[in-house]
């Protein structure tokens, strides 16, 4: 009996709660509606998509590229844009896929630029060849660069590329839909909450000239990053468009001598005064698998608000966020936020030891030619065996995971899923306590505040505790 009244304590307390995070964070997500599937991935389940007028006002531009496109982009039409109304798909090439059209957005860029430059290299191939003589597309697995950087992989013809497509997808995106109120731009590693992207964006007063993202500085210049995705209303789309008219061959020579497009329109937005609405922690940069859900920027932390994009996302990755994201909405009228992913689909995949494993582990290796001699002798030995790493890692109170690799041990203070590795000989663990330690104390921050949009004036008091809690 005594176990049956504790049972029924503990269900009456998780449906409390839930409750109560309902009515005081006001976070009620948009009317959903059930929409009948027939794609045959899903042929026996219901499609829940947001029922929002401000859906059909909503253009949403993927960018890609032929290198890159055919093993990325169908898993998009088979998830999150099945749910969205209007979209189009533009690359370095006209082709279909999935019975989908893809433009070629080059043909916005000067001719002489594009006989001229060394980056028009592949694009000359691809329009005179196709795919013929390119490297086969290779199967996009769970990691998809996020550990080197974009930004780094400036080698690649096809990032070569890509920075050409910024400033001429605005004009496209506007001729293909110019009664759009909003234009959201994603690229094809990027995985896109449509449901909370409604939400968010029903925050703004969608007549003004709104430019909103990702923070990012190149030299003195902040834009939205692209990878995470960013929003433009109707009226930036035009001040951009018309600015670009009269000076096509200034930015064109600035996005020469600059290595991301995304930089290049924010030079634009820049120069018609339009601001960057930073749009974090809603728009991340990174997938789950690399977030540190402890992240903090700008004042803000990560963990207690709602998710709309995540990057550097493999196809299989998307497939699992948009699973989740319909398994929750079946389940909840709450919104979604990035403590939700992390407590109910990354917390189930950690362990005290997993074999072929990389938990990115990375703020100090240990092994036998450094720490051999240490006094320490957690750390004399740490590179032993996974076991002596997982000694090394209880001893020291704010290590919270760990990997072991070919006498090699490697802590962390951060937590972070990472990957797996198939038929390799790492082995990673977790400090399972301590994990749930962290969780707990990110949870204590959080506050009823949901959105970080125009509509909401910040509340300092609420702020200031926050800090206070740091």
């Amino acid at each position: 009996m005594p176990f049956r009244t504790l049972l029924c304590r503990l269900v009456f307390c998780a449906v409390f709660s839930v409750s109560i995070i309902n009515i005081f964070t006001k976070a009620s997500s948009p009317s959903l509606r059930l929409r009948t599937s027939k794609s045959s991935a899903f042929d026996s389940t219901d499609l829940i998509c947001p029922q929002a007028e401000l859906a059909d006002d909503v253009f949403v531009v993927l960018r890609t590229g032929a290198t890159e496109s055919r093993e990325r982009l169908p898993v998009h039409f088979r998830t999150t844009l099945r749910c969205v109304p209007h979209f189009t798909v533009l690359s370095d090439m006209d082709e279909e896929i999935d019975g989908v059209e893809v433009h070629n957005v080059m043909e916005g860029v000067s001719e002489g630029v594009k006989k001229e430059h060394e980056d028009f290299k592949l694009y000359h191939h691809l329009q005179t060849y196709g795919r013929k003589g390119l490297p086969d597309q290779k199967v996009v697995t769970a990691l998809s660069g996020s550990t080197k950087g974009d930004y780094m992989q400036t080698d690649k013809d096809g990032w070569k590329l890509d920075k050409w497509k910024f400033l001429p997808m605005m004009d496209q995106a506007y001729k293909l839909k110019p009664d759009a109120k909003w234009y959201v731009f994603m690229e094809a590693d990027t995985y896109l909450g449509w449901n909370n992207l409604l939400d968010y964006l029903g925050k703004f007063d969608s007549s003004k000239r709104y430019y909103i993202g990702k923070h990012l500085y190149i030299n003195d210049i902040e834009f939205g990053y692209g990878g995470a995705g960013f929003v433009l209303s109707n009226l930036a789309m035009r001040k951009v468009i018309e600015q670009r008219s009269t000076r096509i061959s200034e930015y064109e020579e600035f996005t020469k001598t600059h290595w991301v497009g995304d930089c290049a329109l924010g030079k634009v937005l820049e120069d018609v005064k339009i601001p960057l609405h930073r749009a974090f922690p809603h728009m991340q940069g990174d997938s789950p698998a690399t977030l540190n859900p402890a992240a903090e920027k700008i004042d803000r932390d990560l963990w207690c608000y709602p998710t709309i994009t995540y990057h550097h996302v493999s196809p299989a990755e998307i497939e699992e966020l948009w699973l989740f994201e319909q398994d929750w909405y079946s389940r909840h009228d709450i919104t979604l936020r990035h403590r939700d992913v992390f407590m109910e689909l990354v917390r189930p995949k950690i362990a005290s030891s997993i074999s072929a494993w990389d938990n990115m582990a990375a703020d100090k290796e240990y092994n036998a030619h450094d720490h051999s001699t240490s006094d320490n002798s957690f750390e004399r030995n740490a590179w032993k065996s996974f076991d002596h790493c997982r000694a090394l890692c209880d001893d020291q109170r704010d290590c919270i995971q760990f990997s072991f690799d070919a006498g090699s041990c490697s802590i962390s203070t951060k937590f972070t899923l990472g990957y797996a590795k198939p038929n390799e000989r790492i082995r990673s663990g977790w400090m399972l306590d301590r994990v749930d330690d962290l969780f707990r104390s990110l949870e204590d921050k959080c506050g009823i505040r949901d959105w970080f949009a125009p509509d909401e004036p910040v509340n300092s008091e609420l702020k200031m505790r926050r800090r206070r809690k740091v």
